[in-house]
């Protein structure tokens, strides 16, 4: 049985599917209004785009165009209807947050409700009905209800019913697939054409494959547009939908080349990596890119509350075995919130002789590493329980964002020893990871990146990696650091390849929680203004 699967146990009027709870919580305009200004506003701009042609740019209105109604679609997945919602909304603050939340829920609080009269988000948003139970789903006998691009719905006699994406989203998919065919007619790049078309196919078919191998076979293009459904995290009940989302992306050439040799790495890091030797016998592929981008639109799940800073798609496990995966690091938005975020909080935690070794290549590495990570460790258990994913269930992100924290740091701090990252120092590499913990805790428990970063923090601590002071700063002990990067790696790799799900419950349950320091330390950090994370004015 799914554990995560309940009855919404609360009387609901529907609006769109979201649910509607008489009773709740209030914010006043002025609390509203401070919750909206700890998003750091940024112009998201490119000093890449004054580099296109008139050519380029058109084809980037059309991606703009397309984008913008891949973020309806995510607003209709969500929560709903959008526009009944916010015209509903009694002040510009109410508004202001709620889209950036895209609902009432606040999801950097546990998605806590944060408009009068709503209650909690229904677990699984408006992938599925919000009265389904977990009896219903696991006695509802049909292939597709798993698939990443069906919701389930009731028929006219209140069955359960799959409906693909295409056919629930038919009018905005028709739209989308008419703004990317206008572009492939304006592109030169051959590769570039043949996945925007392939990409059309595949959103009027939720057929991904083809779509996905055209993607990984183009190279050289200038500009690069990530759109569809992906990403699996606002199900909360199976992570097994897809949300819609978008990138329009940039690729700053010039940082892309000096990326491409660490790919050439990963077979021997895979060999190295901390945990019993049958845990590591998947070899990773080596036709992976790495490569560097200036994102310079967001929409739909990759824009609400955190922003995305790096991409490590497809997520197609058919793909990695042909192809492999990109790696696509987007600079500008990880140098904003290293400037805005992860250097005041350093500042503010970290003892003063060792702030010195806070520095943006640090993050810049340690963020690269994380994606280039997720390719690591084992895709299949070891002992029958089929894939990760289908093994770790509800806990497959959580568990996948902590290994690719703690190995992304592991192969930063290995590849500074054999000389092949020069330009920062274990020191900062650390420093600037740990310094990084309540940045990524603040994205609260709603969040797999927040769930994972508390039971690292945990782990780091229990283990002498960082002693926190009585003034309440973190003082770091670099050579237990280093065995704490090595033992935390060793407990996620076995968890996941023994397909562990009850361990990992339990594990988190007990680790991933606040204790009261780190309660003082977060509030501290609010109390500082250091913003929770960053929200975009655009300069294009």
């Amino acid at each position: 049985m799914k554990k995560s699967l309940y009855i919404l146990a609360f009387a609901v009027i529907v609006l769109g599917i979201g649910a509607y709870v008489i009773g709740g919580p209030e914010k006043t305009d002025k609390e509203l209004q401070q919750k909206v200004e700890s998003y750091a506003t940024v112009e998201l701009s490119s000093p890449l785009y004054e580099q296109l042609s008139d050519n380029d740019r058109q084809i980037l209105d059309l991606f703009r165009k397309a984008a913008v109604v891949a973020d309806n679609i995510f607003w209709k997945q969500t929560f709903g209807d959008k526009e009944a919602f916010l015209k509903g909304l009694r002040s510009p603050e109410e508004k202001a947050y709620a889209e950036i939340n895209y609902g009432p829920w606040d999801r950097l609080d546990s998605n806590r409700p944060f408009v009068k009269g709503w209650g909690p988000k229904p677990v699984g948003a408006c992938y599925y009905p919000a009265d389904i139970t977990a009896e219903e789903f696991d006695a509802f006998q049909d292939s597709l209800k798993n698939s990443l691009y069906t919701v389930l719905r009731r028929d006219a006699d209140g069955q359960l019913k799959t409906v693909w994406y295409h056919e629930e989203y038919r009018e905005e998919v028709e739209e989308i697939c008419s703004y990317l065919e206008q572009a492939a007619e304006l592109t030169a790049h051959e590769g570039f054409r043949n996945y925007l078309l392939k990409r059309v196919e595949a959103l009027r078919t939720d057929d991904y494959l083809e779509s996905d191998l055209a993607w990984m076979d183009m190279k050289g293009a200038d500009m690069d547009l990530v759109l569809g459904p992906i990403e699996v995290y606002d199900d909360g009940l199976n992570q097994a939908k897809a949300s819609y989302e978008s990138f329009i992306l940039l690729k700053d050439q010039e940082r892309s080349a000096d990326l491409q040799k660490y790919i050439s790495f990963l077979p021997k890091l895979q060999t190295m990596l901390p945990c019993a030797p049958e845990y590591k016998t998947f070899v990773p592929g080596t036709s992976s890119d790495l490569n560097v981008y200036d994102v310079i639109y967001y929409a739909g799940d990759c824009n609400a509350a955190s922003k995305t800073i790096a991409i490590n798609l497809p997520n197609d496990e058919r793909v990695h075995a042909l192809k492999g995966t990109r790696r696509l690091q987007l600079y500008n938005t990880m140098m904003e919130k290293f400037d805005n975020i992860v250097k005041p909080i350093g500042e503010l935690l970290i003892v003063p002789e060792q702030q010195q070794y806070l520095k943006a290549d640090a993050f810049f590495w340690n963020v690269t590493f994380h994606e280039v990570a997720h390719g690591l460790g084992v895709k299949e258990t070891i002992n029958g329980k089929g894939s990760v994913d289908e093994a770790m269930r509800t806990e497959r992100s959580t568990w996948e964002e902590a290994k690719a924290d703690v190995l992304g740091l592991f192969m930063v701090c290995n590849l500074i020893d054999m000389g092949e990252v020069t330009n920062i120092t274990k020191e900062e590499a650390i420093t600037t990871f740990i310094g990084g913990f309540v940045r990524s805790i603040r994205f609260g428990f709603a969040s797999a990146h927040g769930r994972g970063n508390m039971m690292c923090y945990n782990w780091f601590r229990k283990h002498g990696a960082f002693e926190r002071t009585p003034e309440g700063q973190y003082r770091i002990d670099y050579v237990k650091a280093r065995e704490a990067i090595d033992s935390w790696a060793d407990k996620i790799l076995t968890t996941q390849a023994t397909g562990d799900f009850e361990g990992a419950v339990a594990f988190g349950e007990e680790n991933a929680r606040l204790t009261p320091e780190l309660e003082e330390d977060i509030a501290r950090v609010n109390g500082a203004g250091i913003p929770r994370d960053i929200r975009f004015t655009y300069g294009w």
